[in-house]
């Protein structure tokens, strides 16, 4: 081509451009927006399953065909490396909200952990002690030694480049949103609002909160707190109106021999009723405590009702029962200090609910003792069913009836 040839050379610019505005597949904007949404979909996935499920947990082995496949995806797409997304996440459930927890927002803040949880887990990475205490067991072949950990950030730029290839200019829309949705979605929002806001099913020792019942967006990790009181189970959806699309994705691999699932989460199981409460349902209970406590608080919450529709029909004024009856069913040390007094005057008030609220925490001592031999906590649990059932309280009883049917 030479300057006497201006049609070619406009053809070239032509081309050069429609190149960058467009890239090779020529897609339009909705379907580059699509196929964002849809690659990072898949990056969530390999959050959820590879790094948190199969590696921090090992709730699950994976065939190293999966488990490299999303090794490598997650190189191209986060730079995040195995190693030190491991280590940090079993210090965070090490440490849970006390000092040392990488991204707890009762120590840094929600607005740190949510704007800036990214720091925080690049903070972490660089010590050297969590690396080393709770790193173990993560990849160290050539390829992690040579690429993946020792040029974290290569893969993220090829990601960019292959971005604008196939889409062009918009190739930096899809990329941007690549690099920010690990940060916004596990580390701000689940590290974050799943340990500050939502609803509880199980009364966990940490304040882990479950942001949605339906995880799907963030690959199932909204059940934050079904995660952090089982967390070893590959699945963590428990109740059935909930929905874990990690799960469904677990399962898929499974049927295709690409997964082989270790754990999920207990399921108590009842049979006839015993006479009297035993070993074998000291044993079932303990193994299924969160769950037994679940099934407490239900009743407690029925018993407030009662009193709360009482007091209605009497016309009595019922705003403290109102504003204690969310924390009845709560451990004292997850009470704040400025709801206690309510939660005592409401409890002087209606001995049914004080009364419940007190086998509630004898019940629990159950498997908080430390020091009681495997006979006298089975006494104990006999003398606990015969209190509840001669209470004369029918949720009591009713509930105790129940527990003597648990077997293991």
């Amino acid at each position: 081509m030479t300057a006497s040839d201006p049609g070619a050379f406009s053809a070239l610019l032509d081309g050069v451009v429609n190149f960058l505005i467009n890239g090779v597949t020529g897609a339009s904007w909705w379907q580059v927006v699509l196929i964002a949404l849809v690659l990072t979909h898949v990056t969530i996935a390999s959050v959820t399953i590879y790094l948190h499920r199969h590696s921090a947990h090992r709730a699950l082995d994976l065939h190293p065909i999966a488990a490299h496949f999303f090794r490598f995806w997650l190189w191209m797409t986060t730079g995040m490396v195995t190693k030190e997304w491991t280590a940090i996440h079993r210090k965070h459930h090490a440490k849970c909200e006390q000092e040392g927890d990488p991204h707890s927002p009762h120590i840094f803040g929600i607005k740190k952990v949510f704007w800036e949880g990214a720091e925080l887990y690049r903070a972490e990475a660089k010590n050297a002690d969590t690396m080393a205490r709770y790193g173990h067991n993560t990849p160290n072949d050539w390829i992690e030694r040579n690429v993946y950990s020792r040029y974290s950030a290569l893969g993220v730029s090829l990601m960019l480049i292959l971005n604008v290839v196939l889409f062009g200019a918009l190739g930096l829309m899809v990329w941007a949103i690549q690099m920010i949705w690990i940060p916004l979605t596990a580390a701000g929002i689940i590290n974050g609002i799943g340990h500050w806001w939502g609803y509880r099913n199980f009364e966990a020792v940490d304040g882990s909160t479950n942001v949605s019942p339906w995880g799907i967006i963030i690959g199932g990790e909204e059940l934050h707190n079904n995660h952090h009181t089982y967390p070893t189970s590959a699945k963590l959806s428990v109740k059935p109106y909930e929905f874990d699309i990690g799960w469904m994705y677990i399962s898929i691999l499974q049927s295709l021999g690409l997964a082989t699932v270790k754990k999920v989460p207990p399921k108590m199981a009842f049979g006839d009723v015993k006479p009297v409460a035993d070993e074998k349902t000291l044993e079932a209970i303990i193994a299924n405590r969160y769950e037994v406590m679940a099934g407490y608080a239900r009743e407690l919450r029925v018993a407030c009702k009662s009193e709360l529709a009482a007091l209605k029909a009497r016309q009595a004024d019922a705003s403290v029962l109102k504003a204690a009856k969310r924390w009845l069913h709560r451990d004292d040390d997850k009470v704040p200090p400025a709801v206690k007094p309510q939660l005592a005057q409401a409890r002087a008030e209606h001995p049914v609910l004080d009364k419940m609220v007190t086998m509630r925490e004898e019940l629990r001592a159950l498997w908080s003792s430390t020091n009681a031999t495997r006979e006298q906590l089975a006494a104990d649990l006999q003398a606990w069913c015969h209190r509840a059932e001669e209470s004369g309280i029918a949720a009591l009883r009713d509930f105790s009836i129940r527990l003597r049917s648990a077997h293991a």
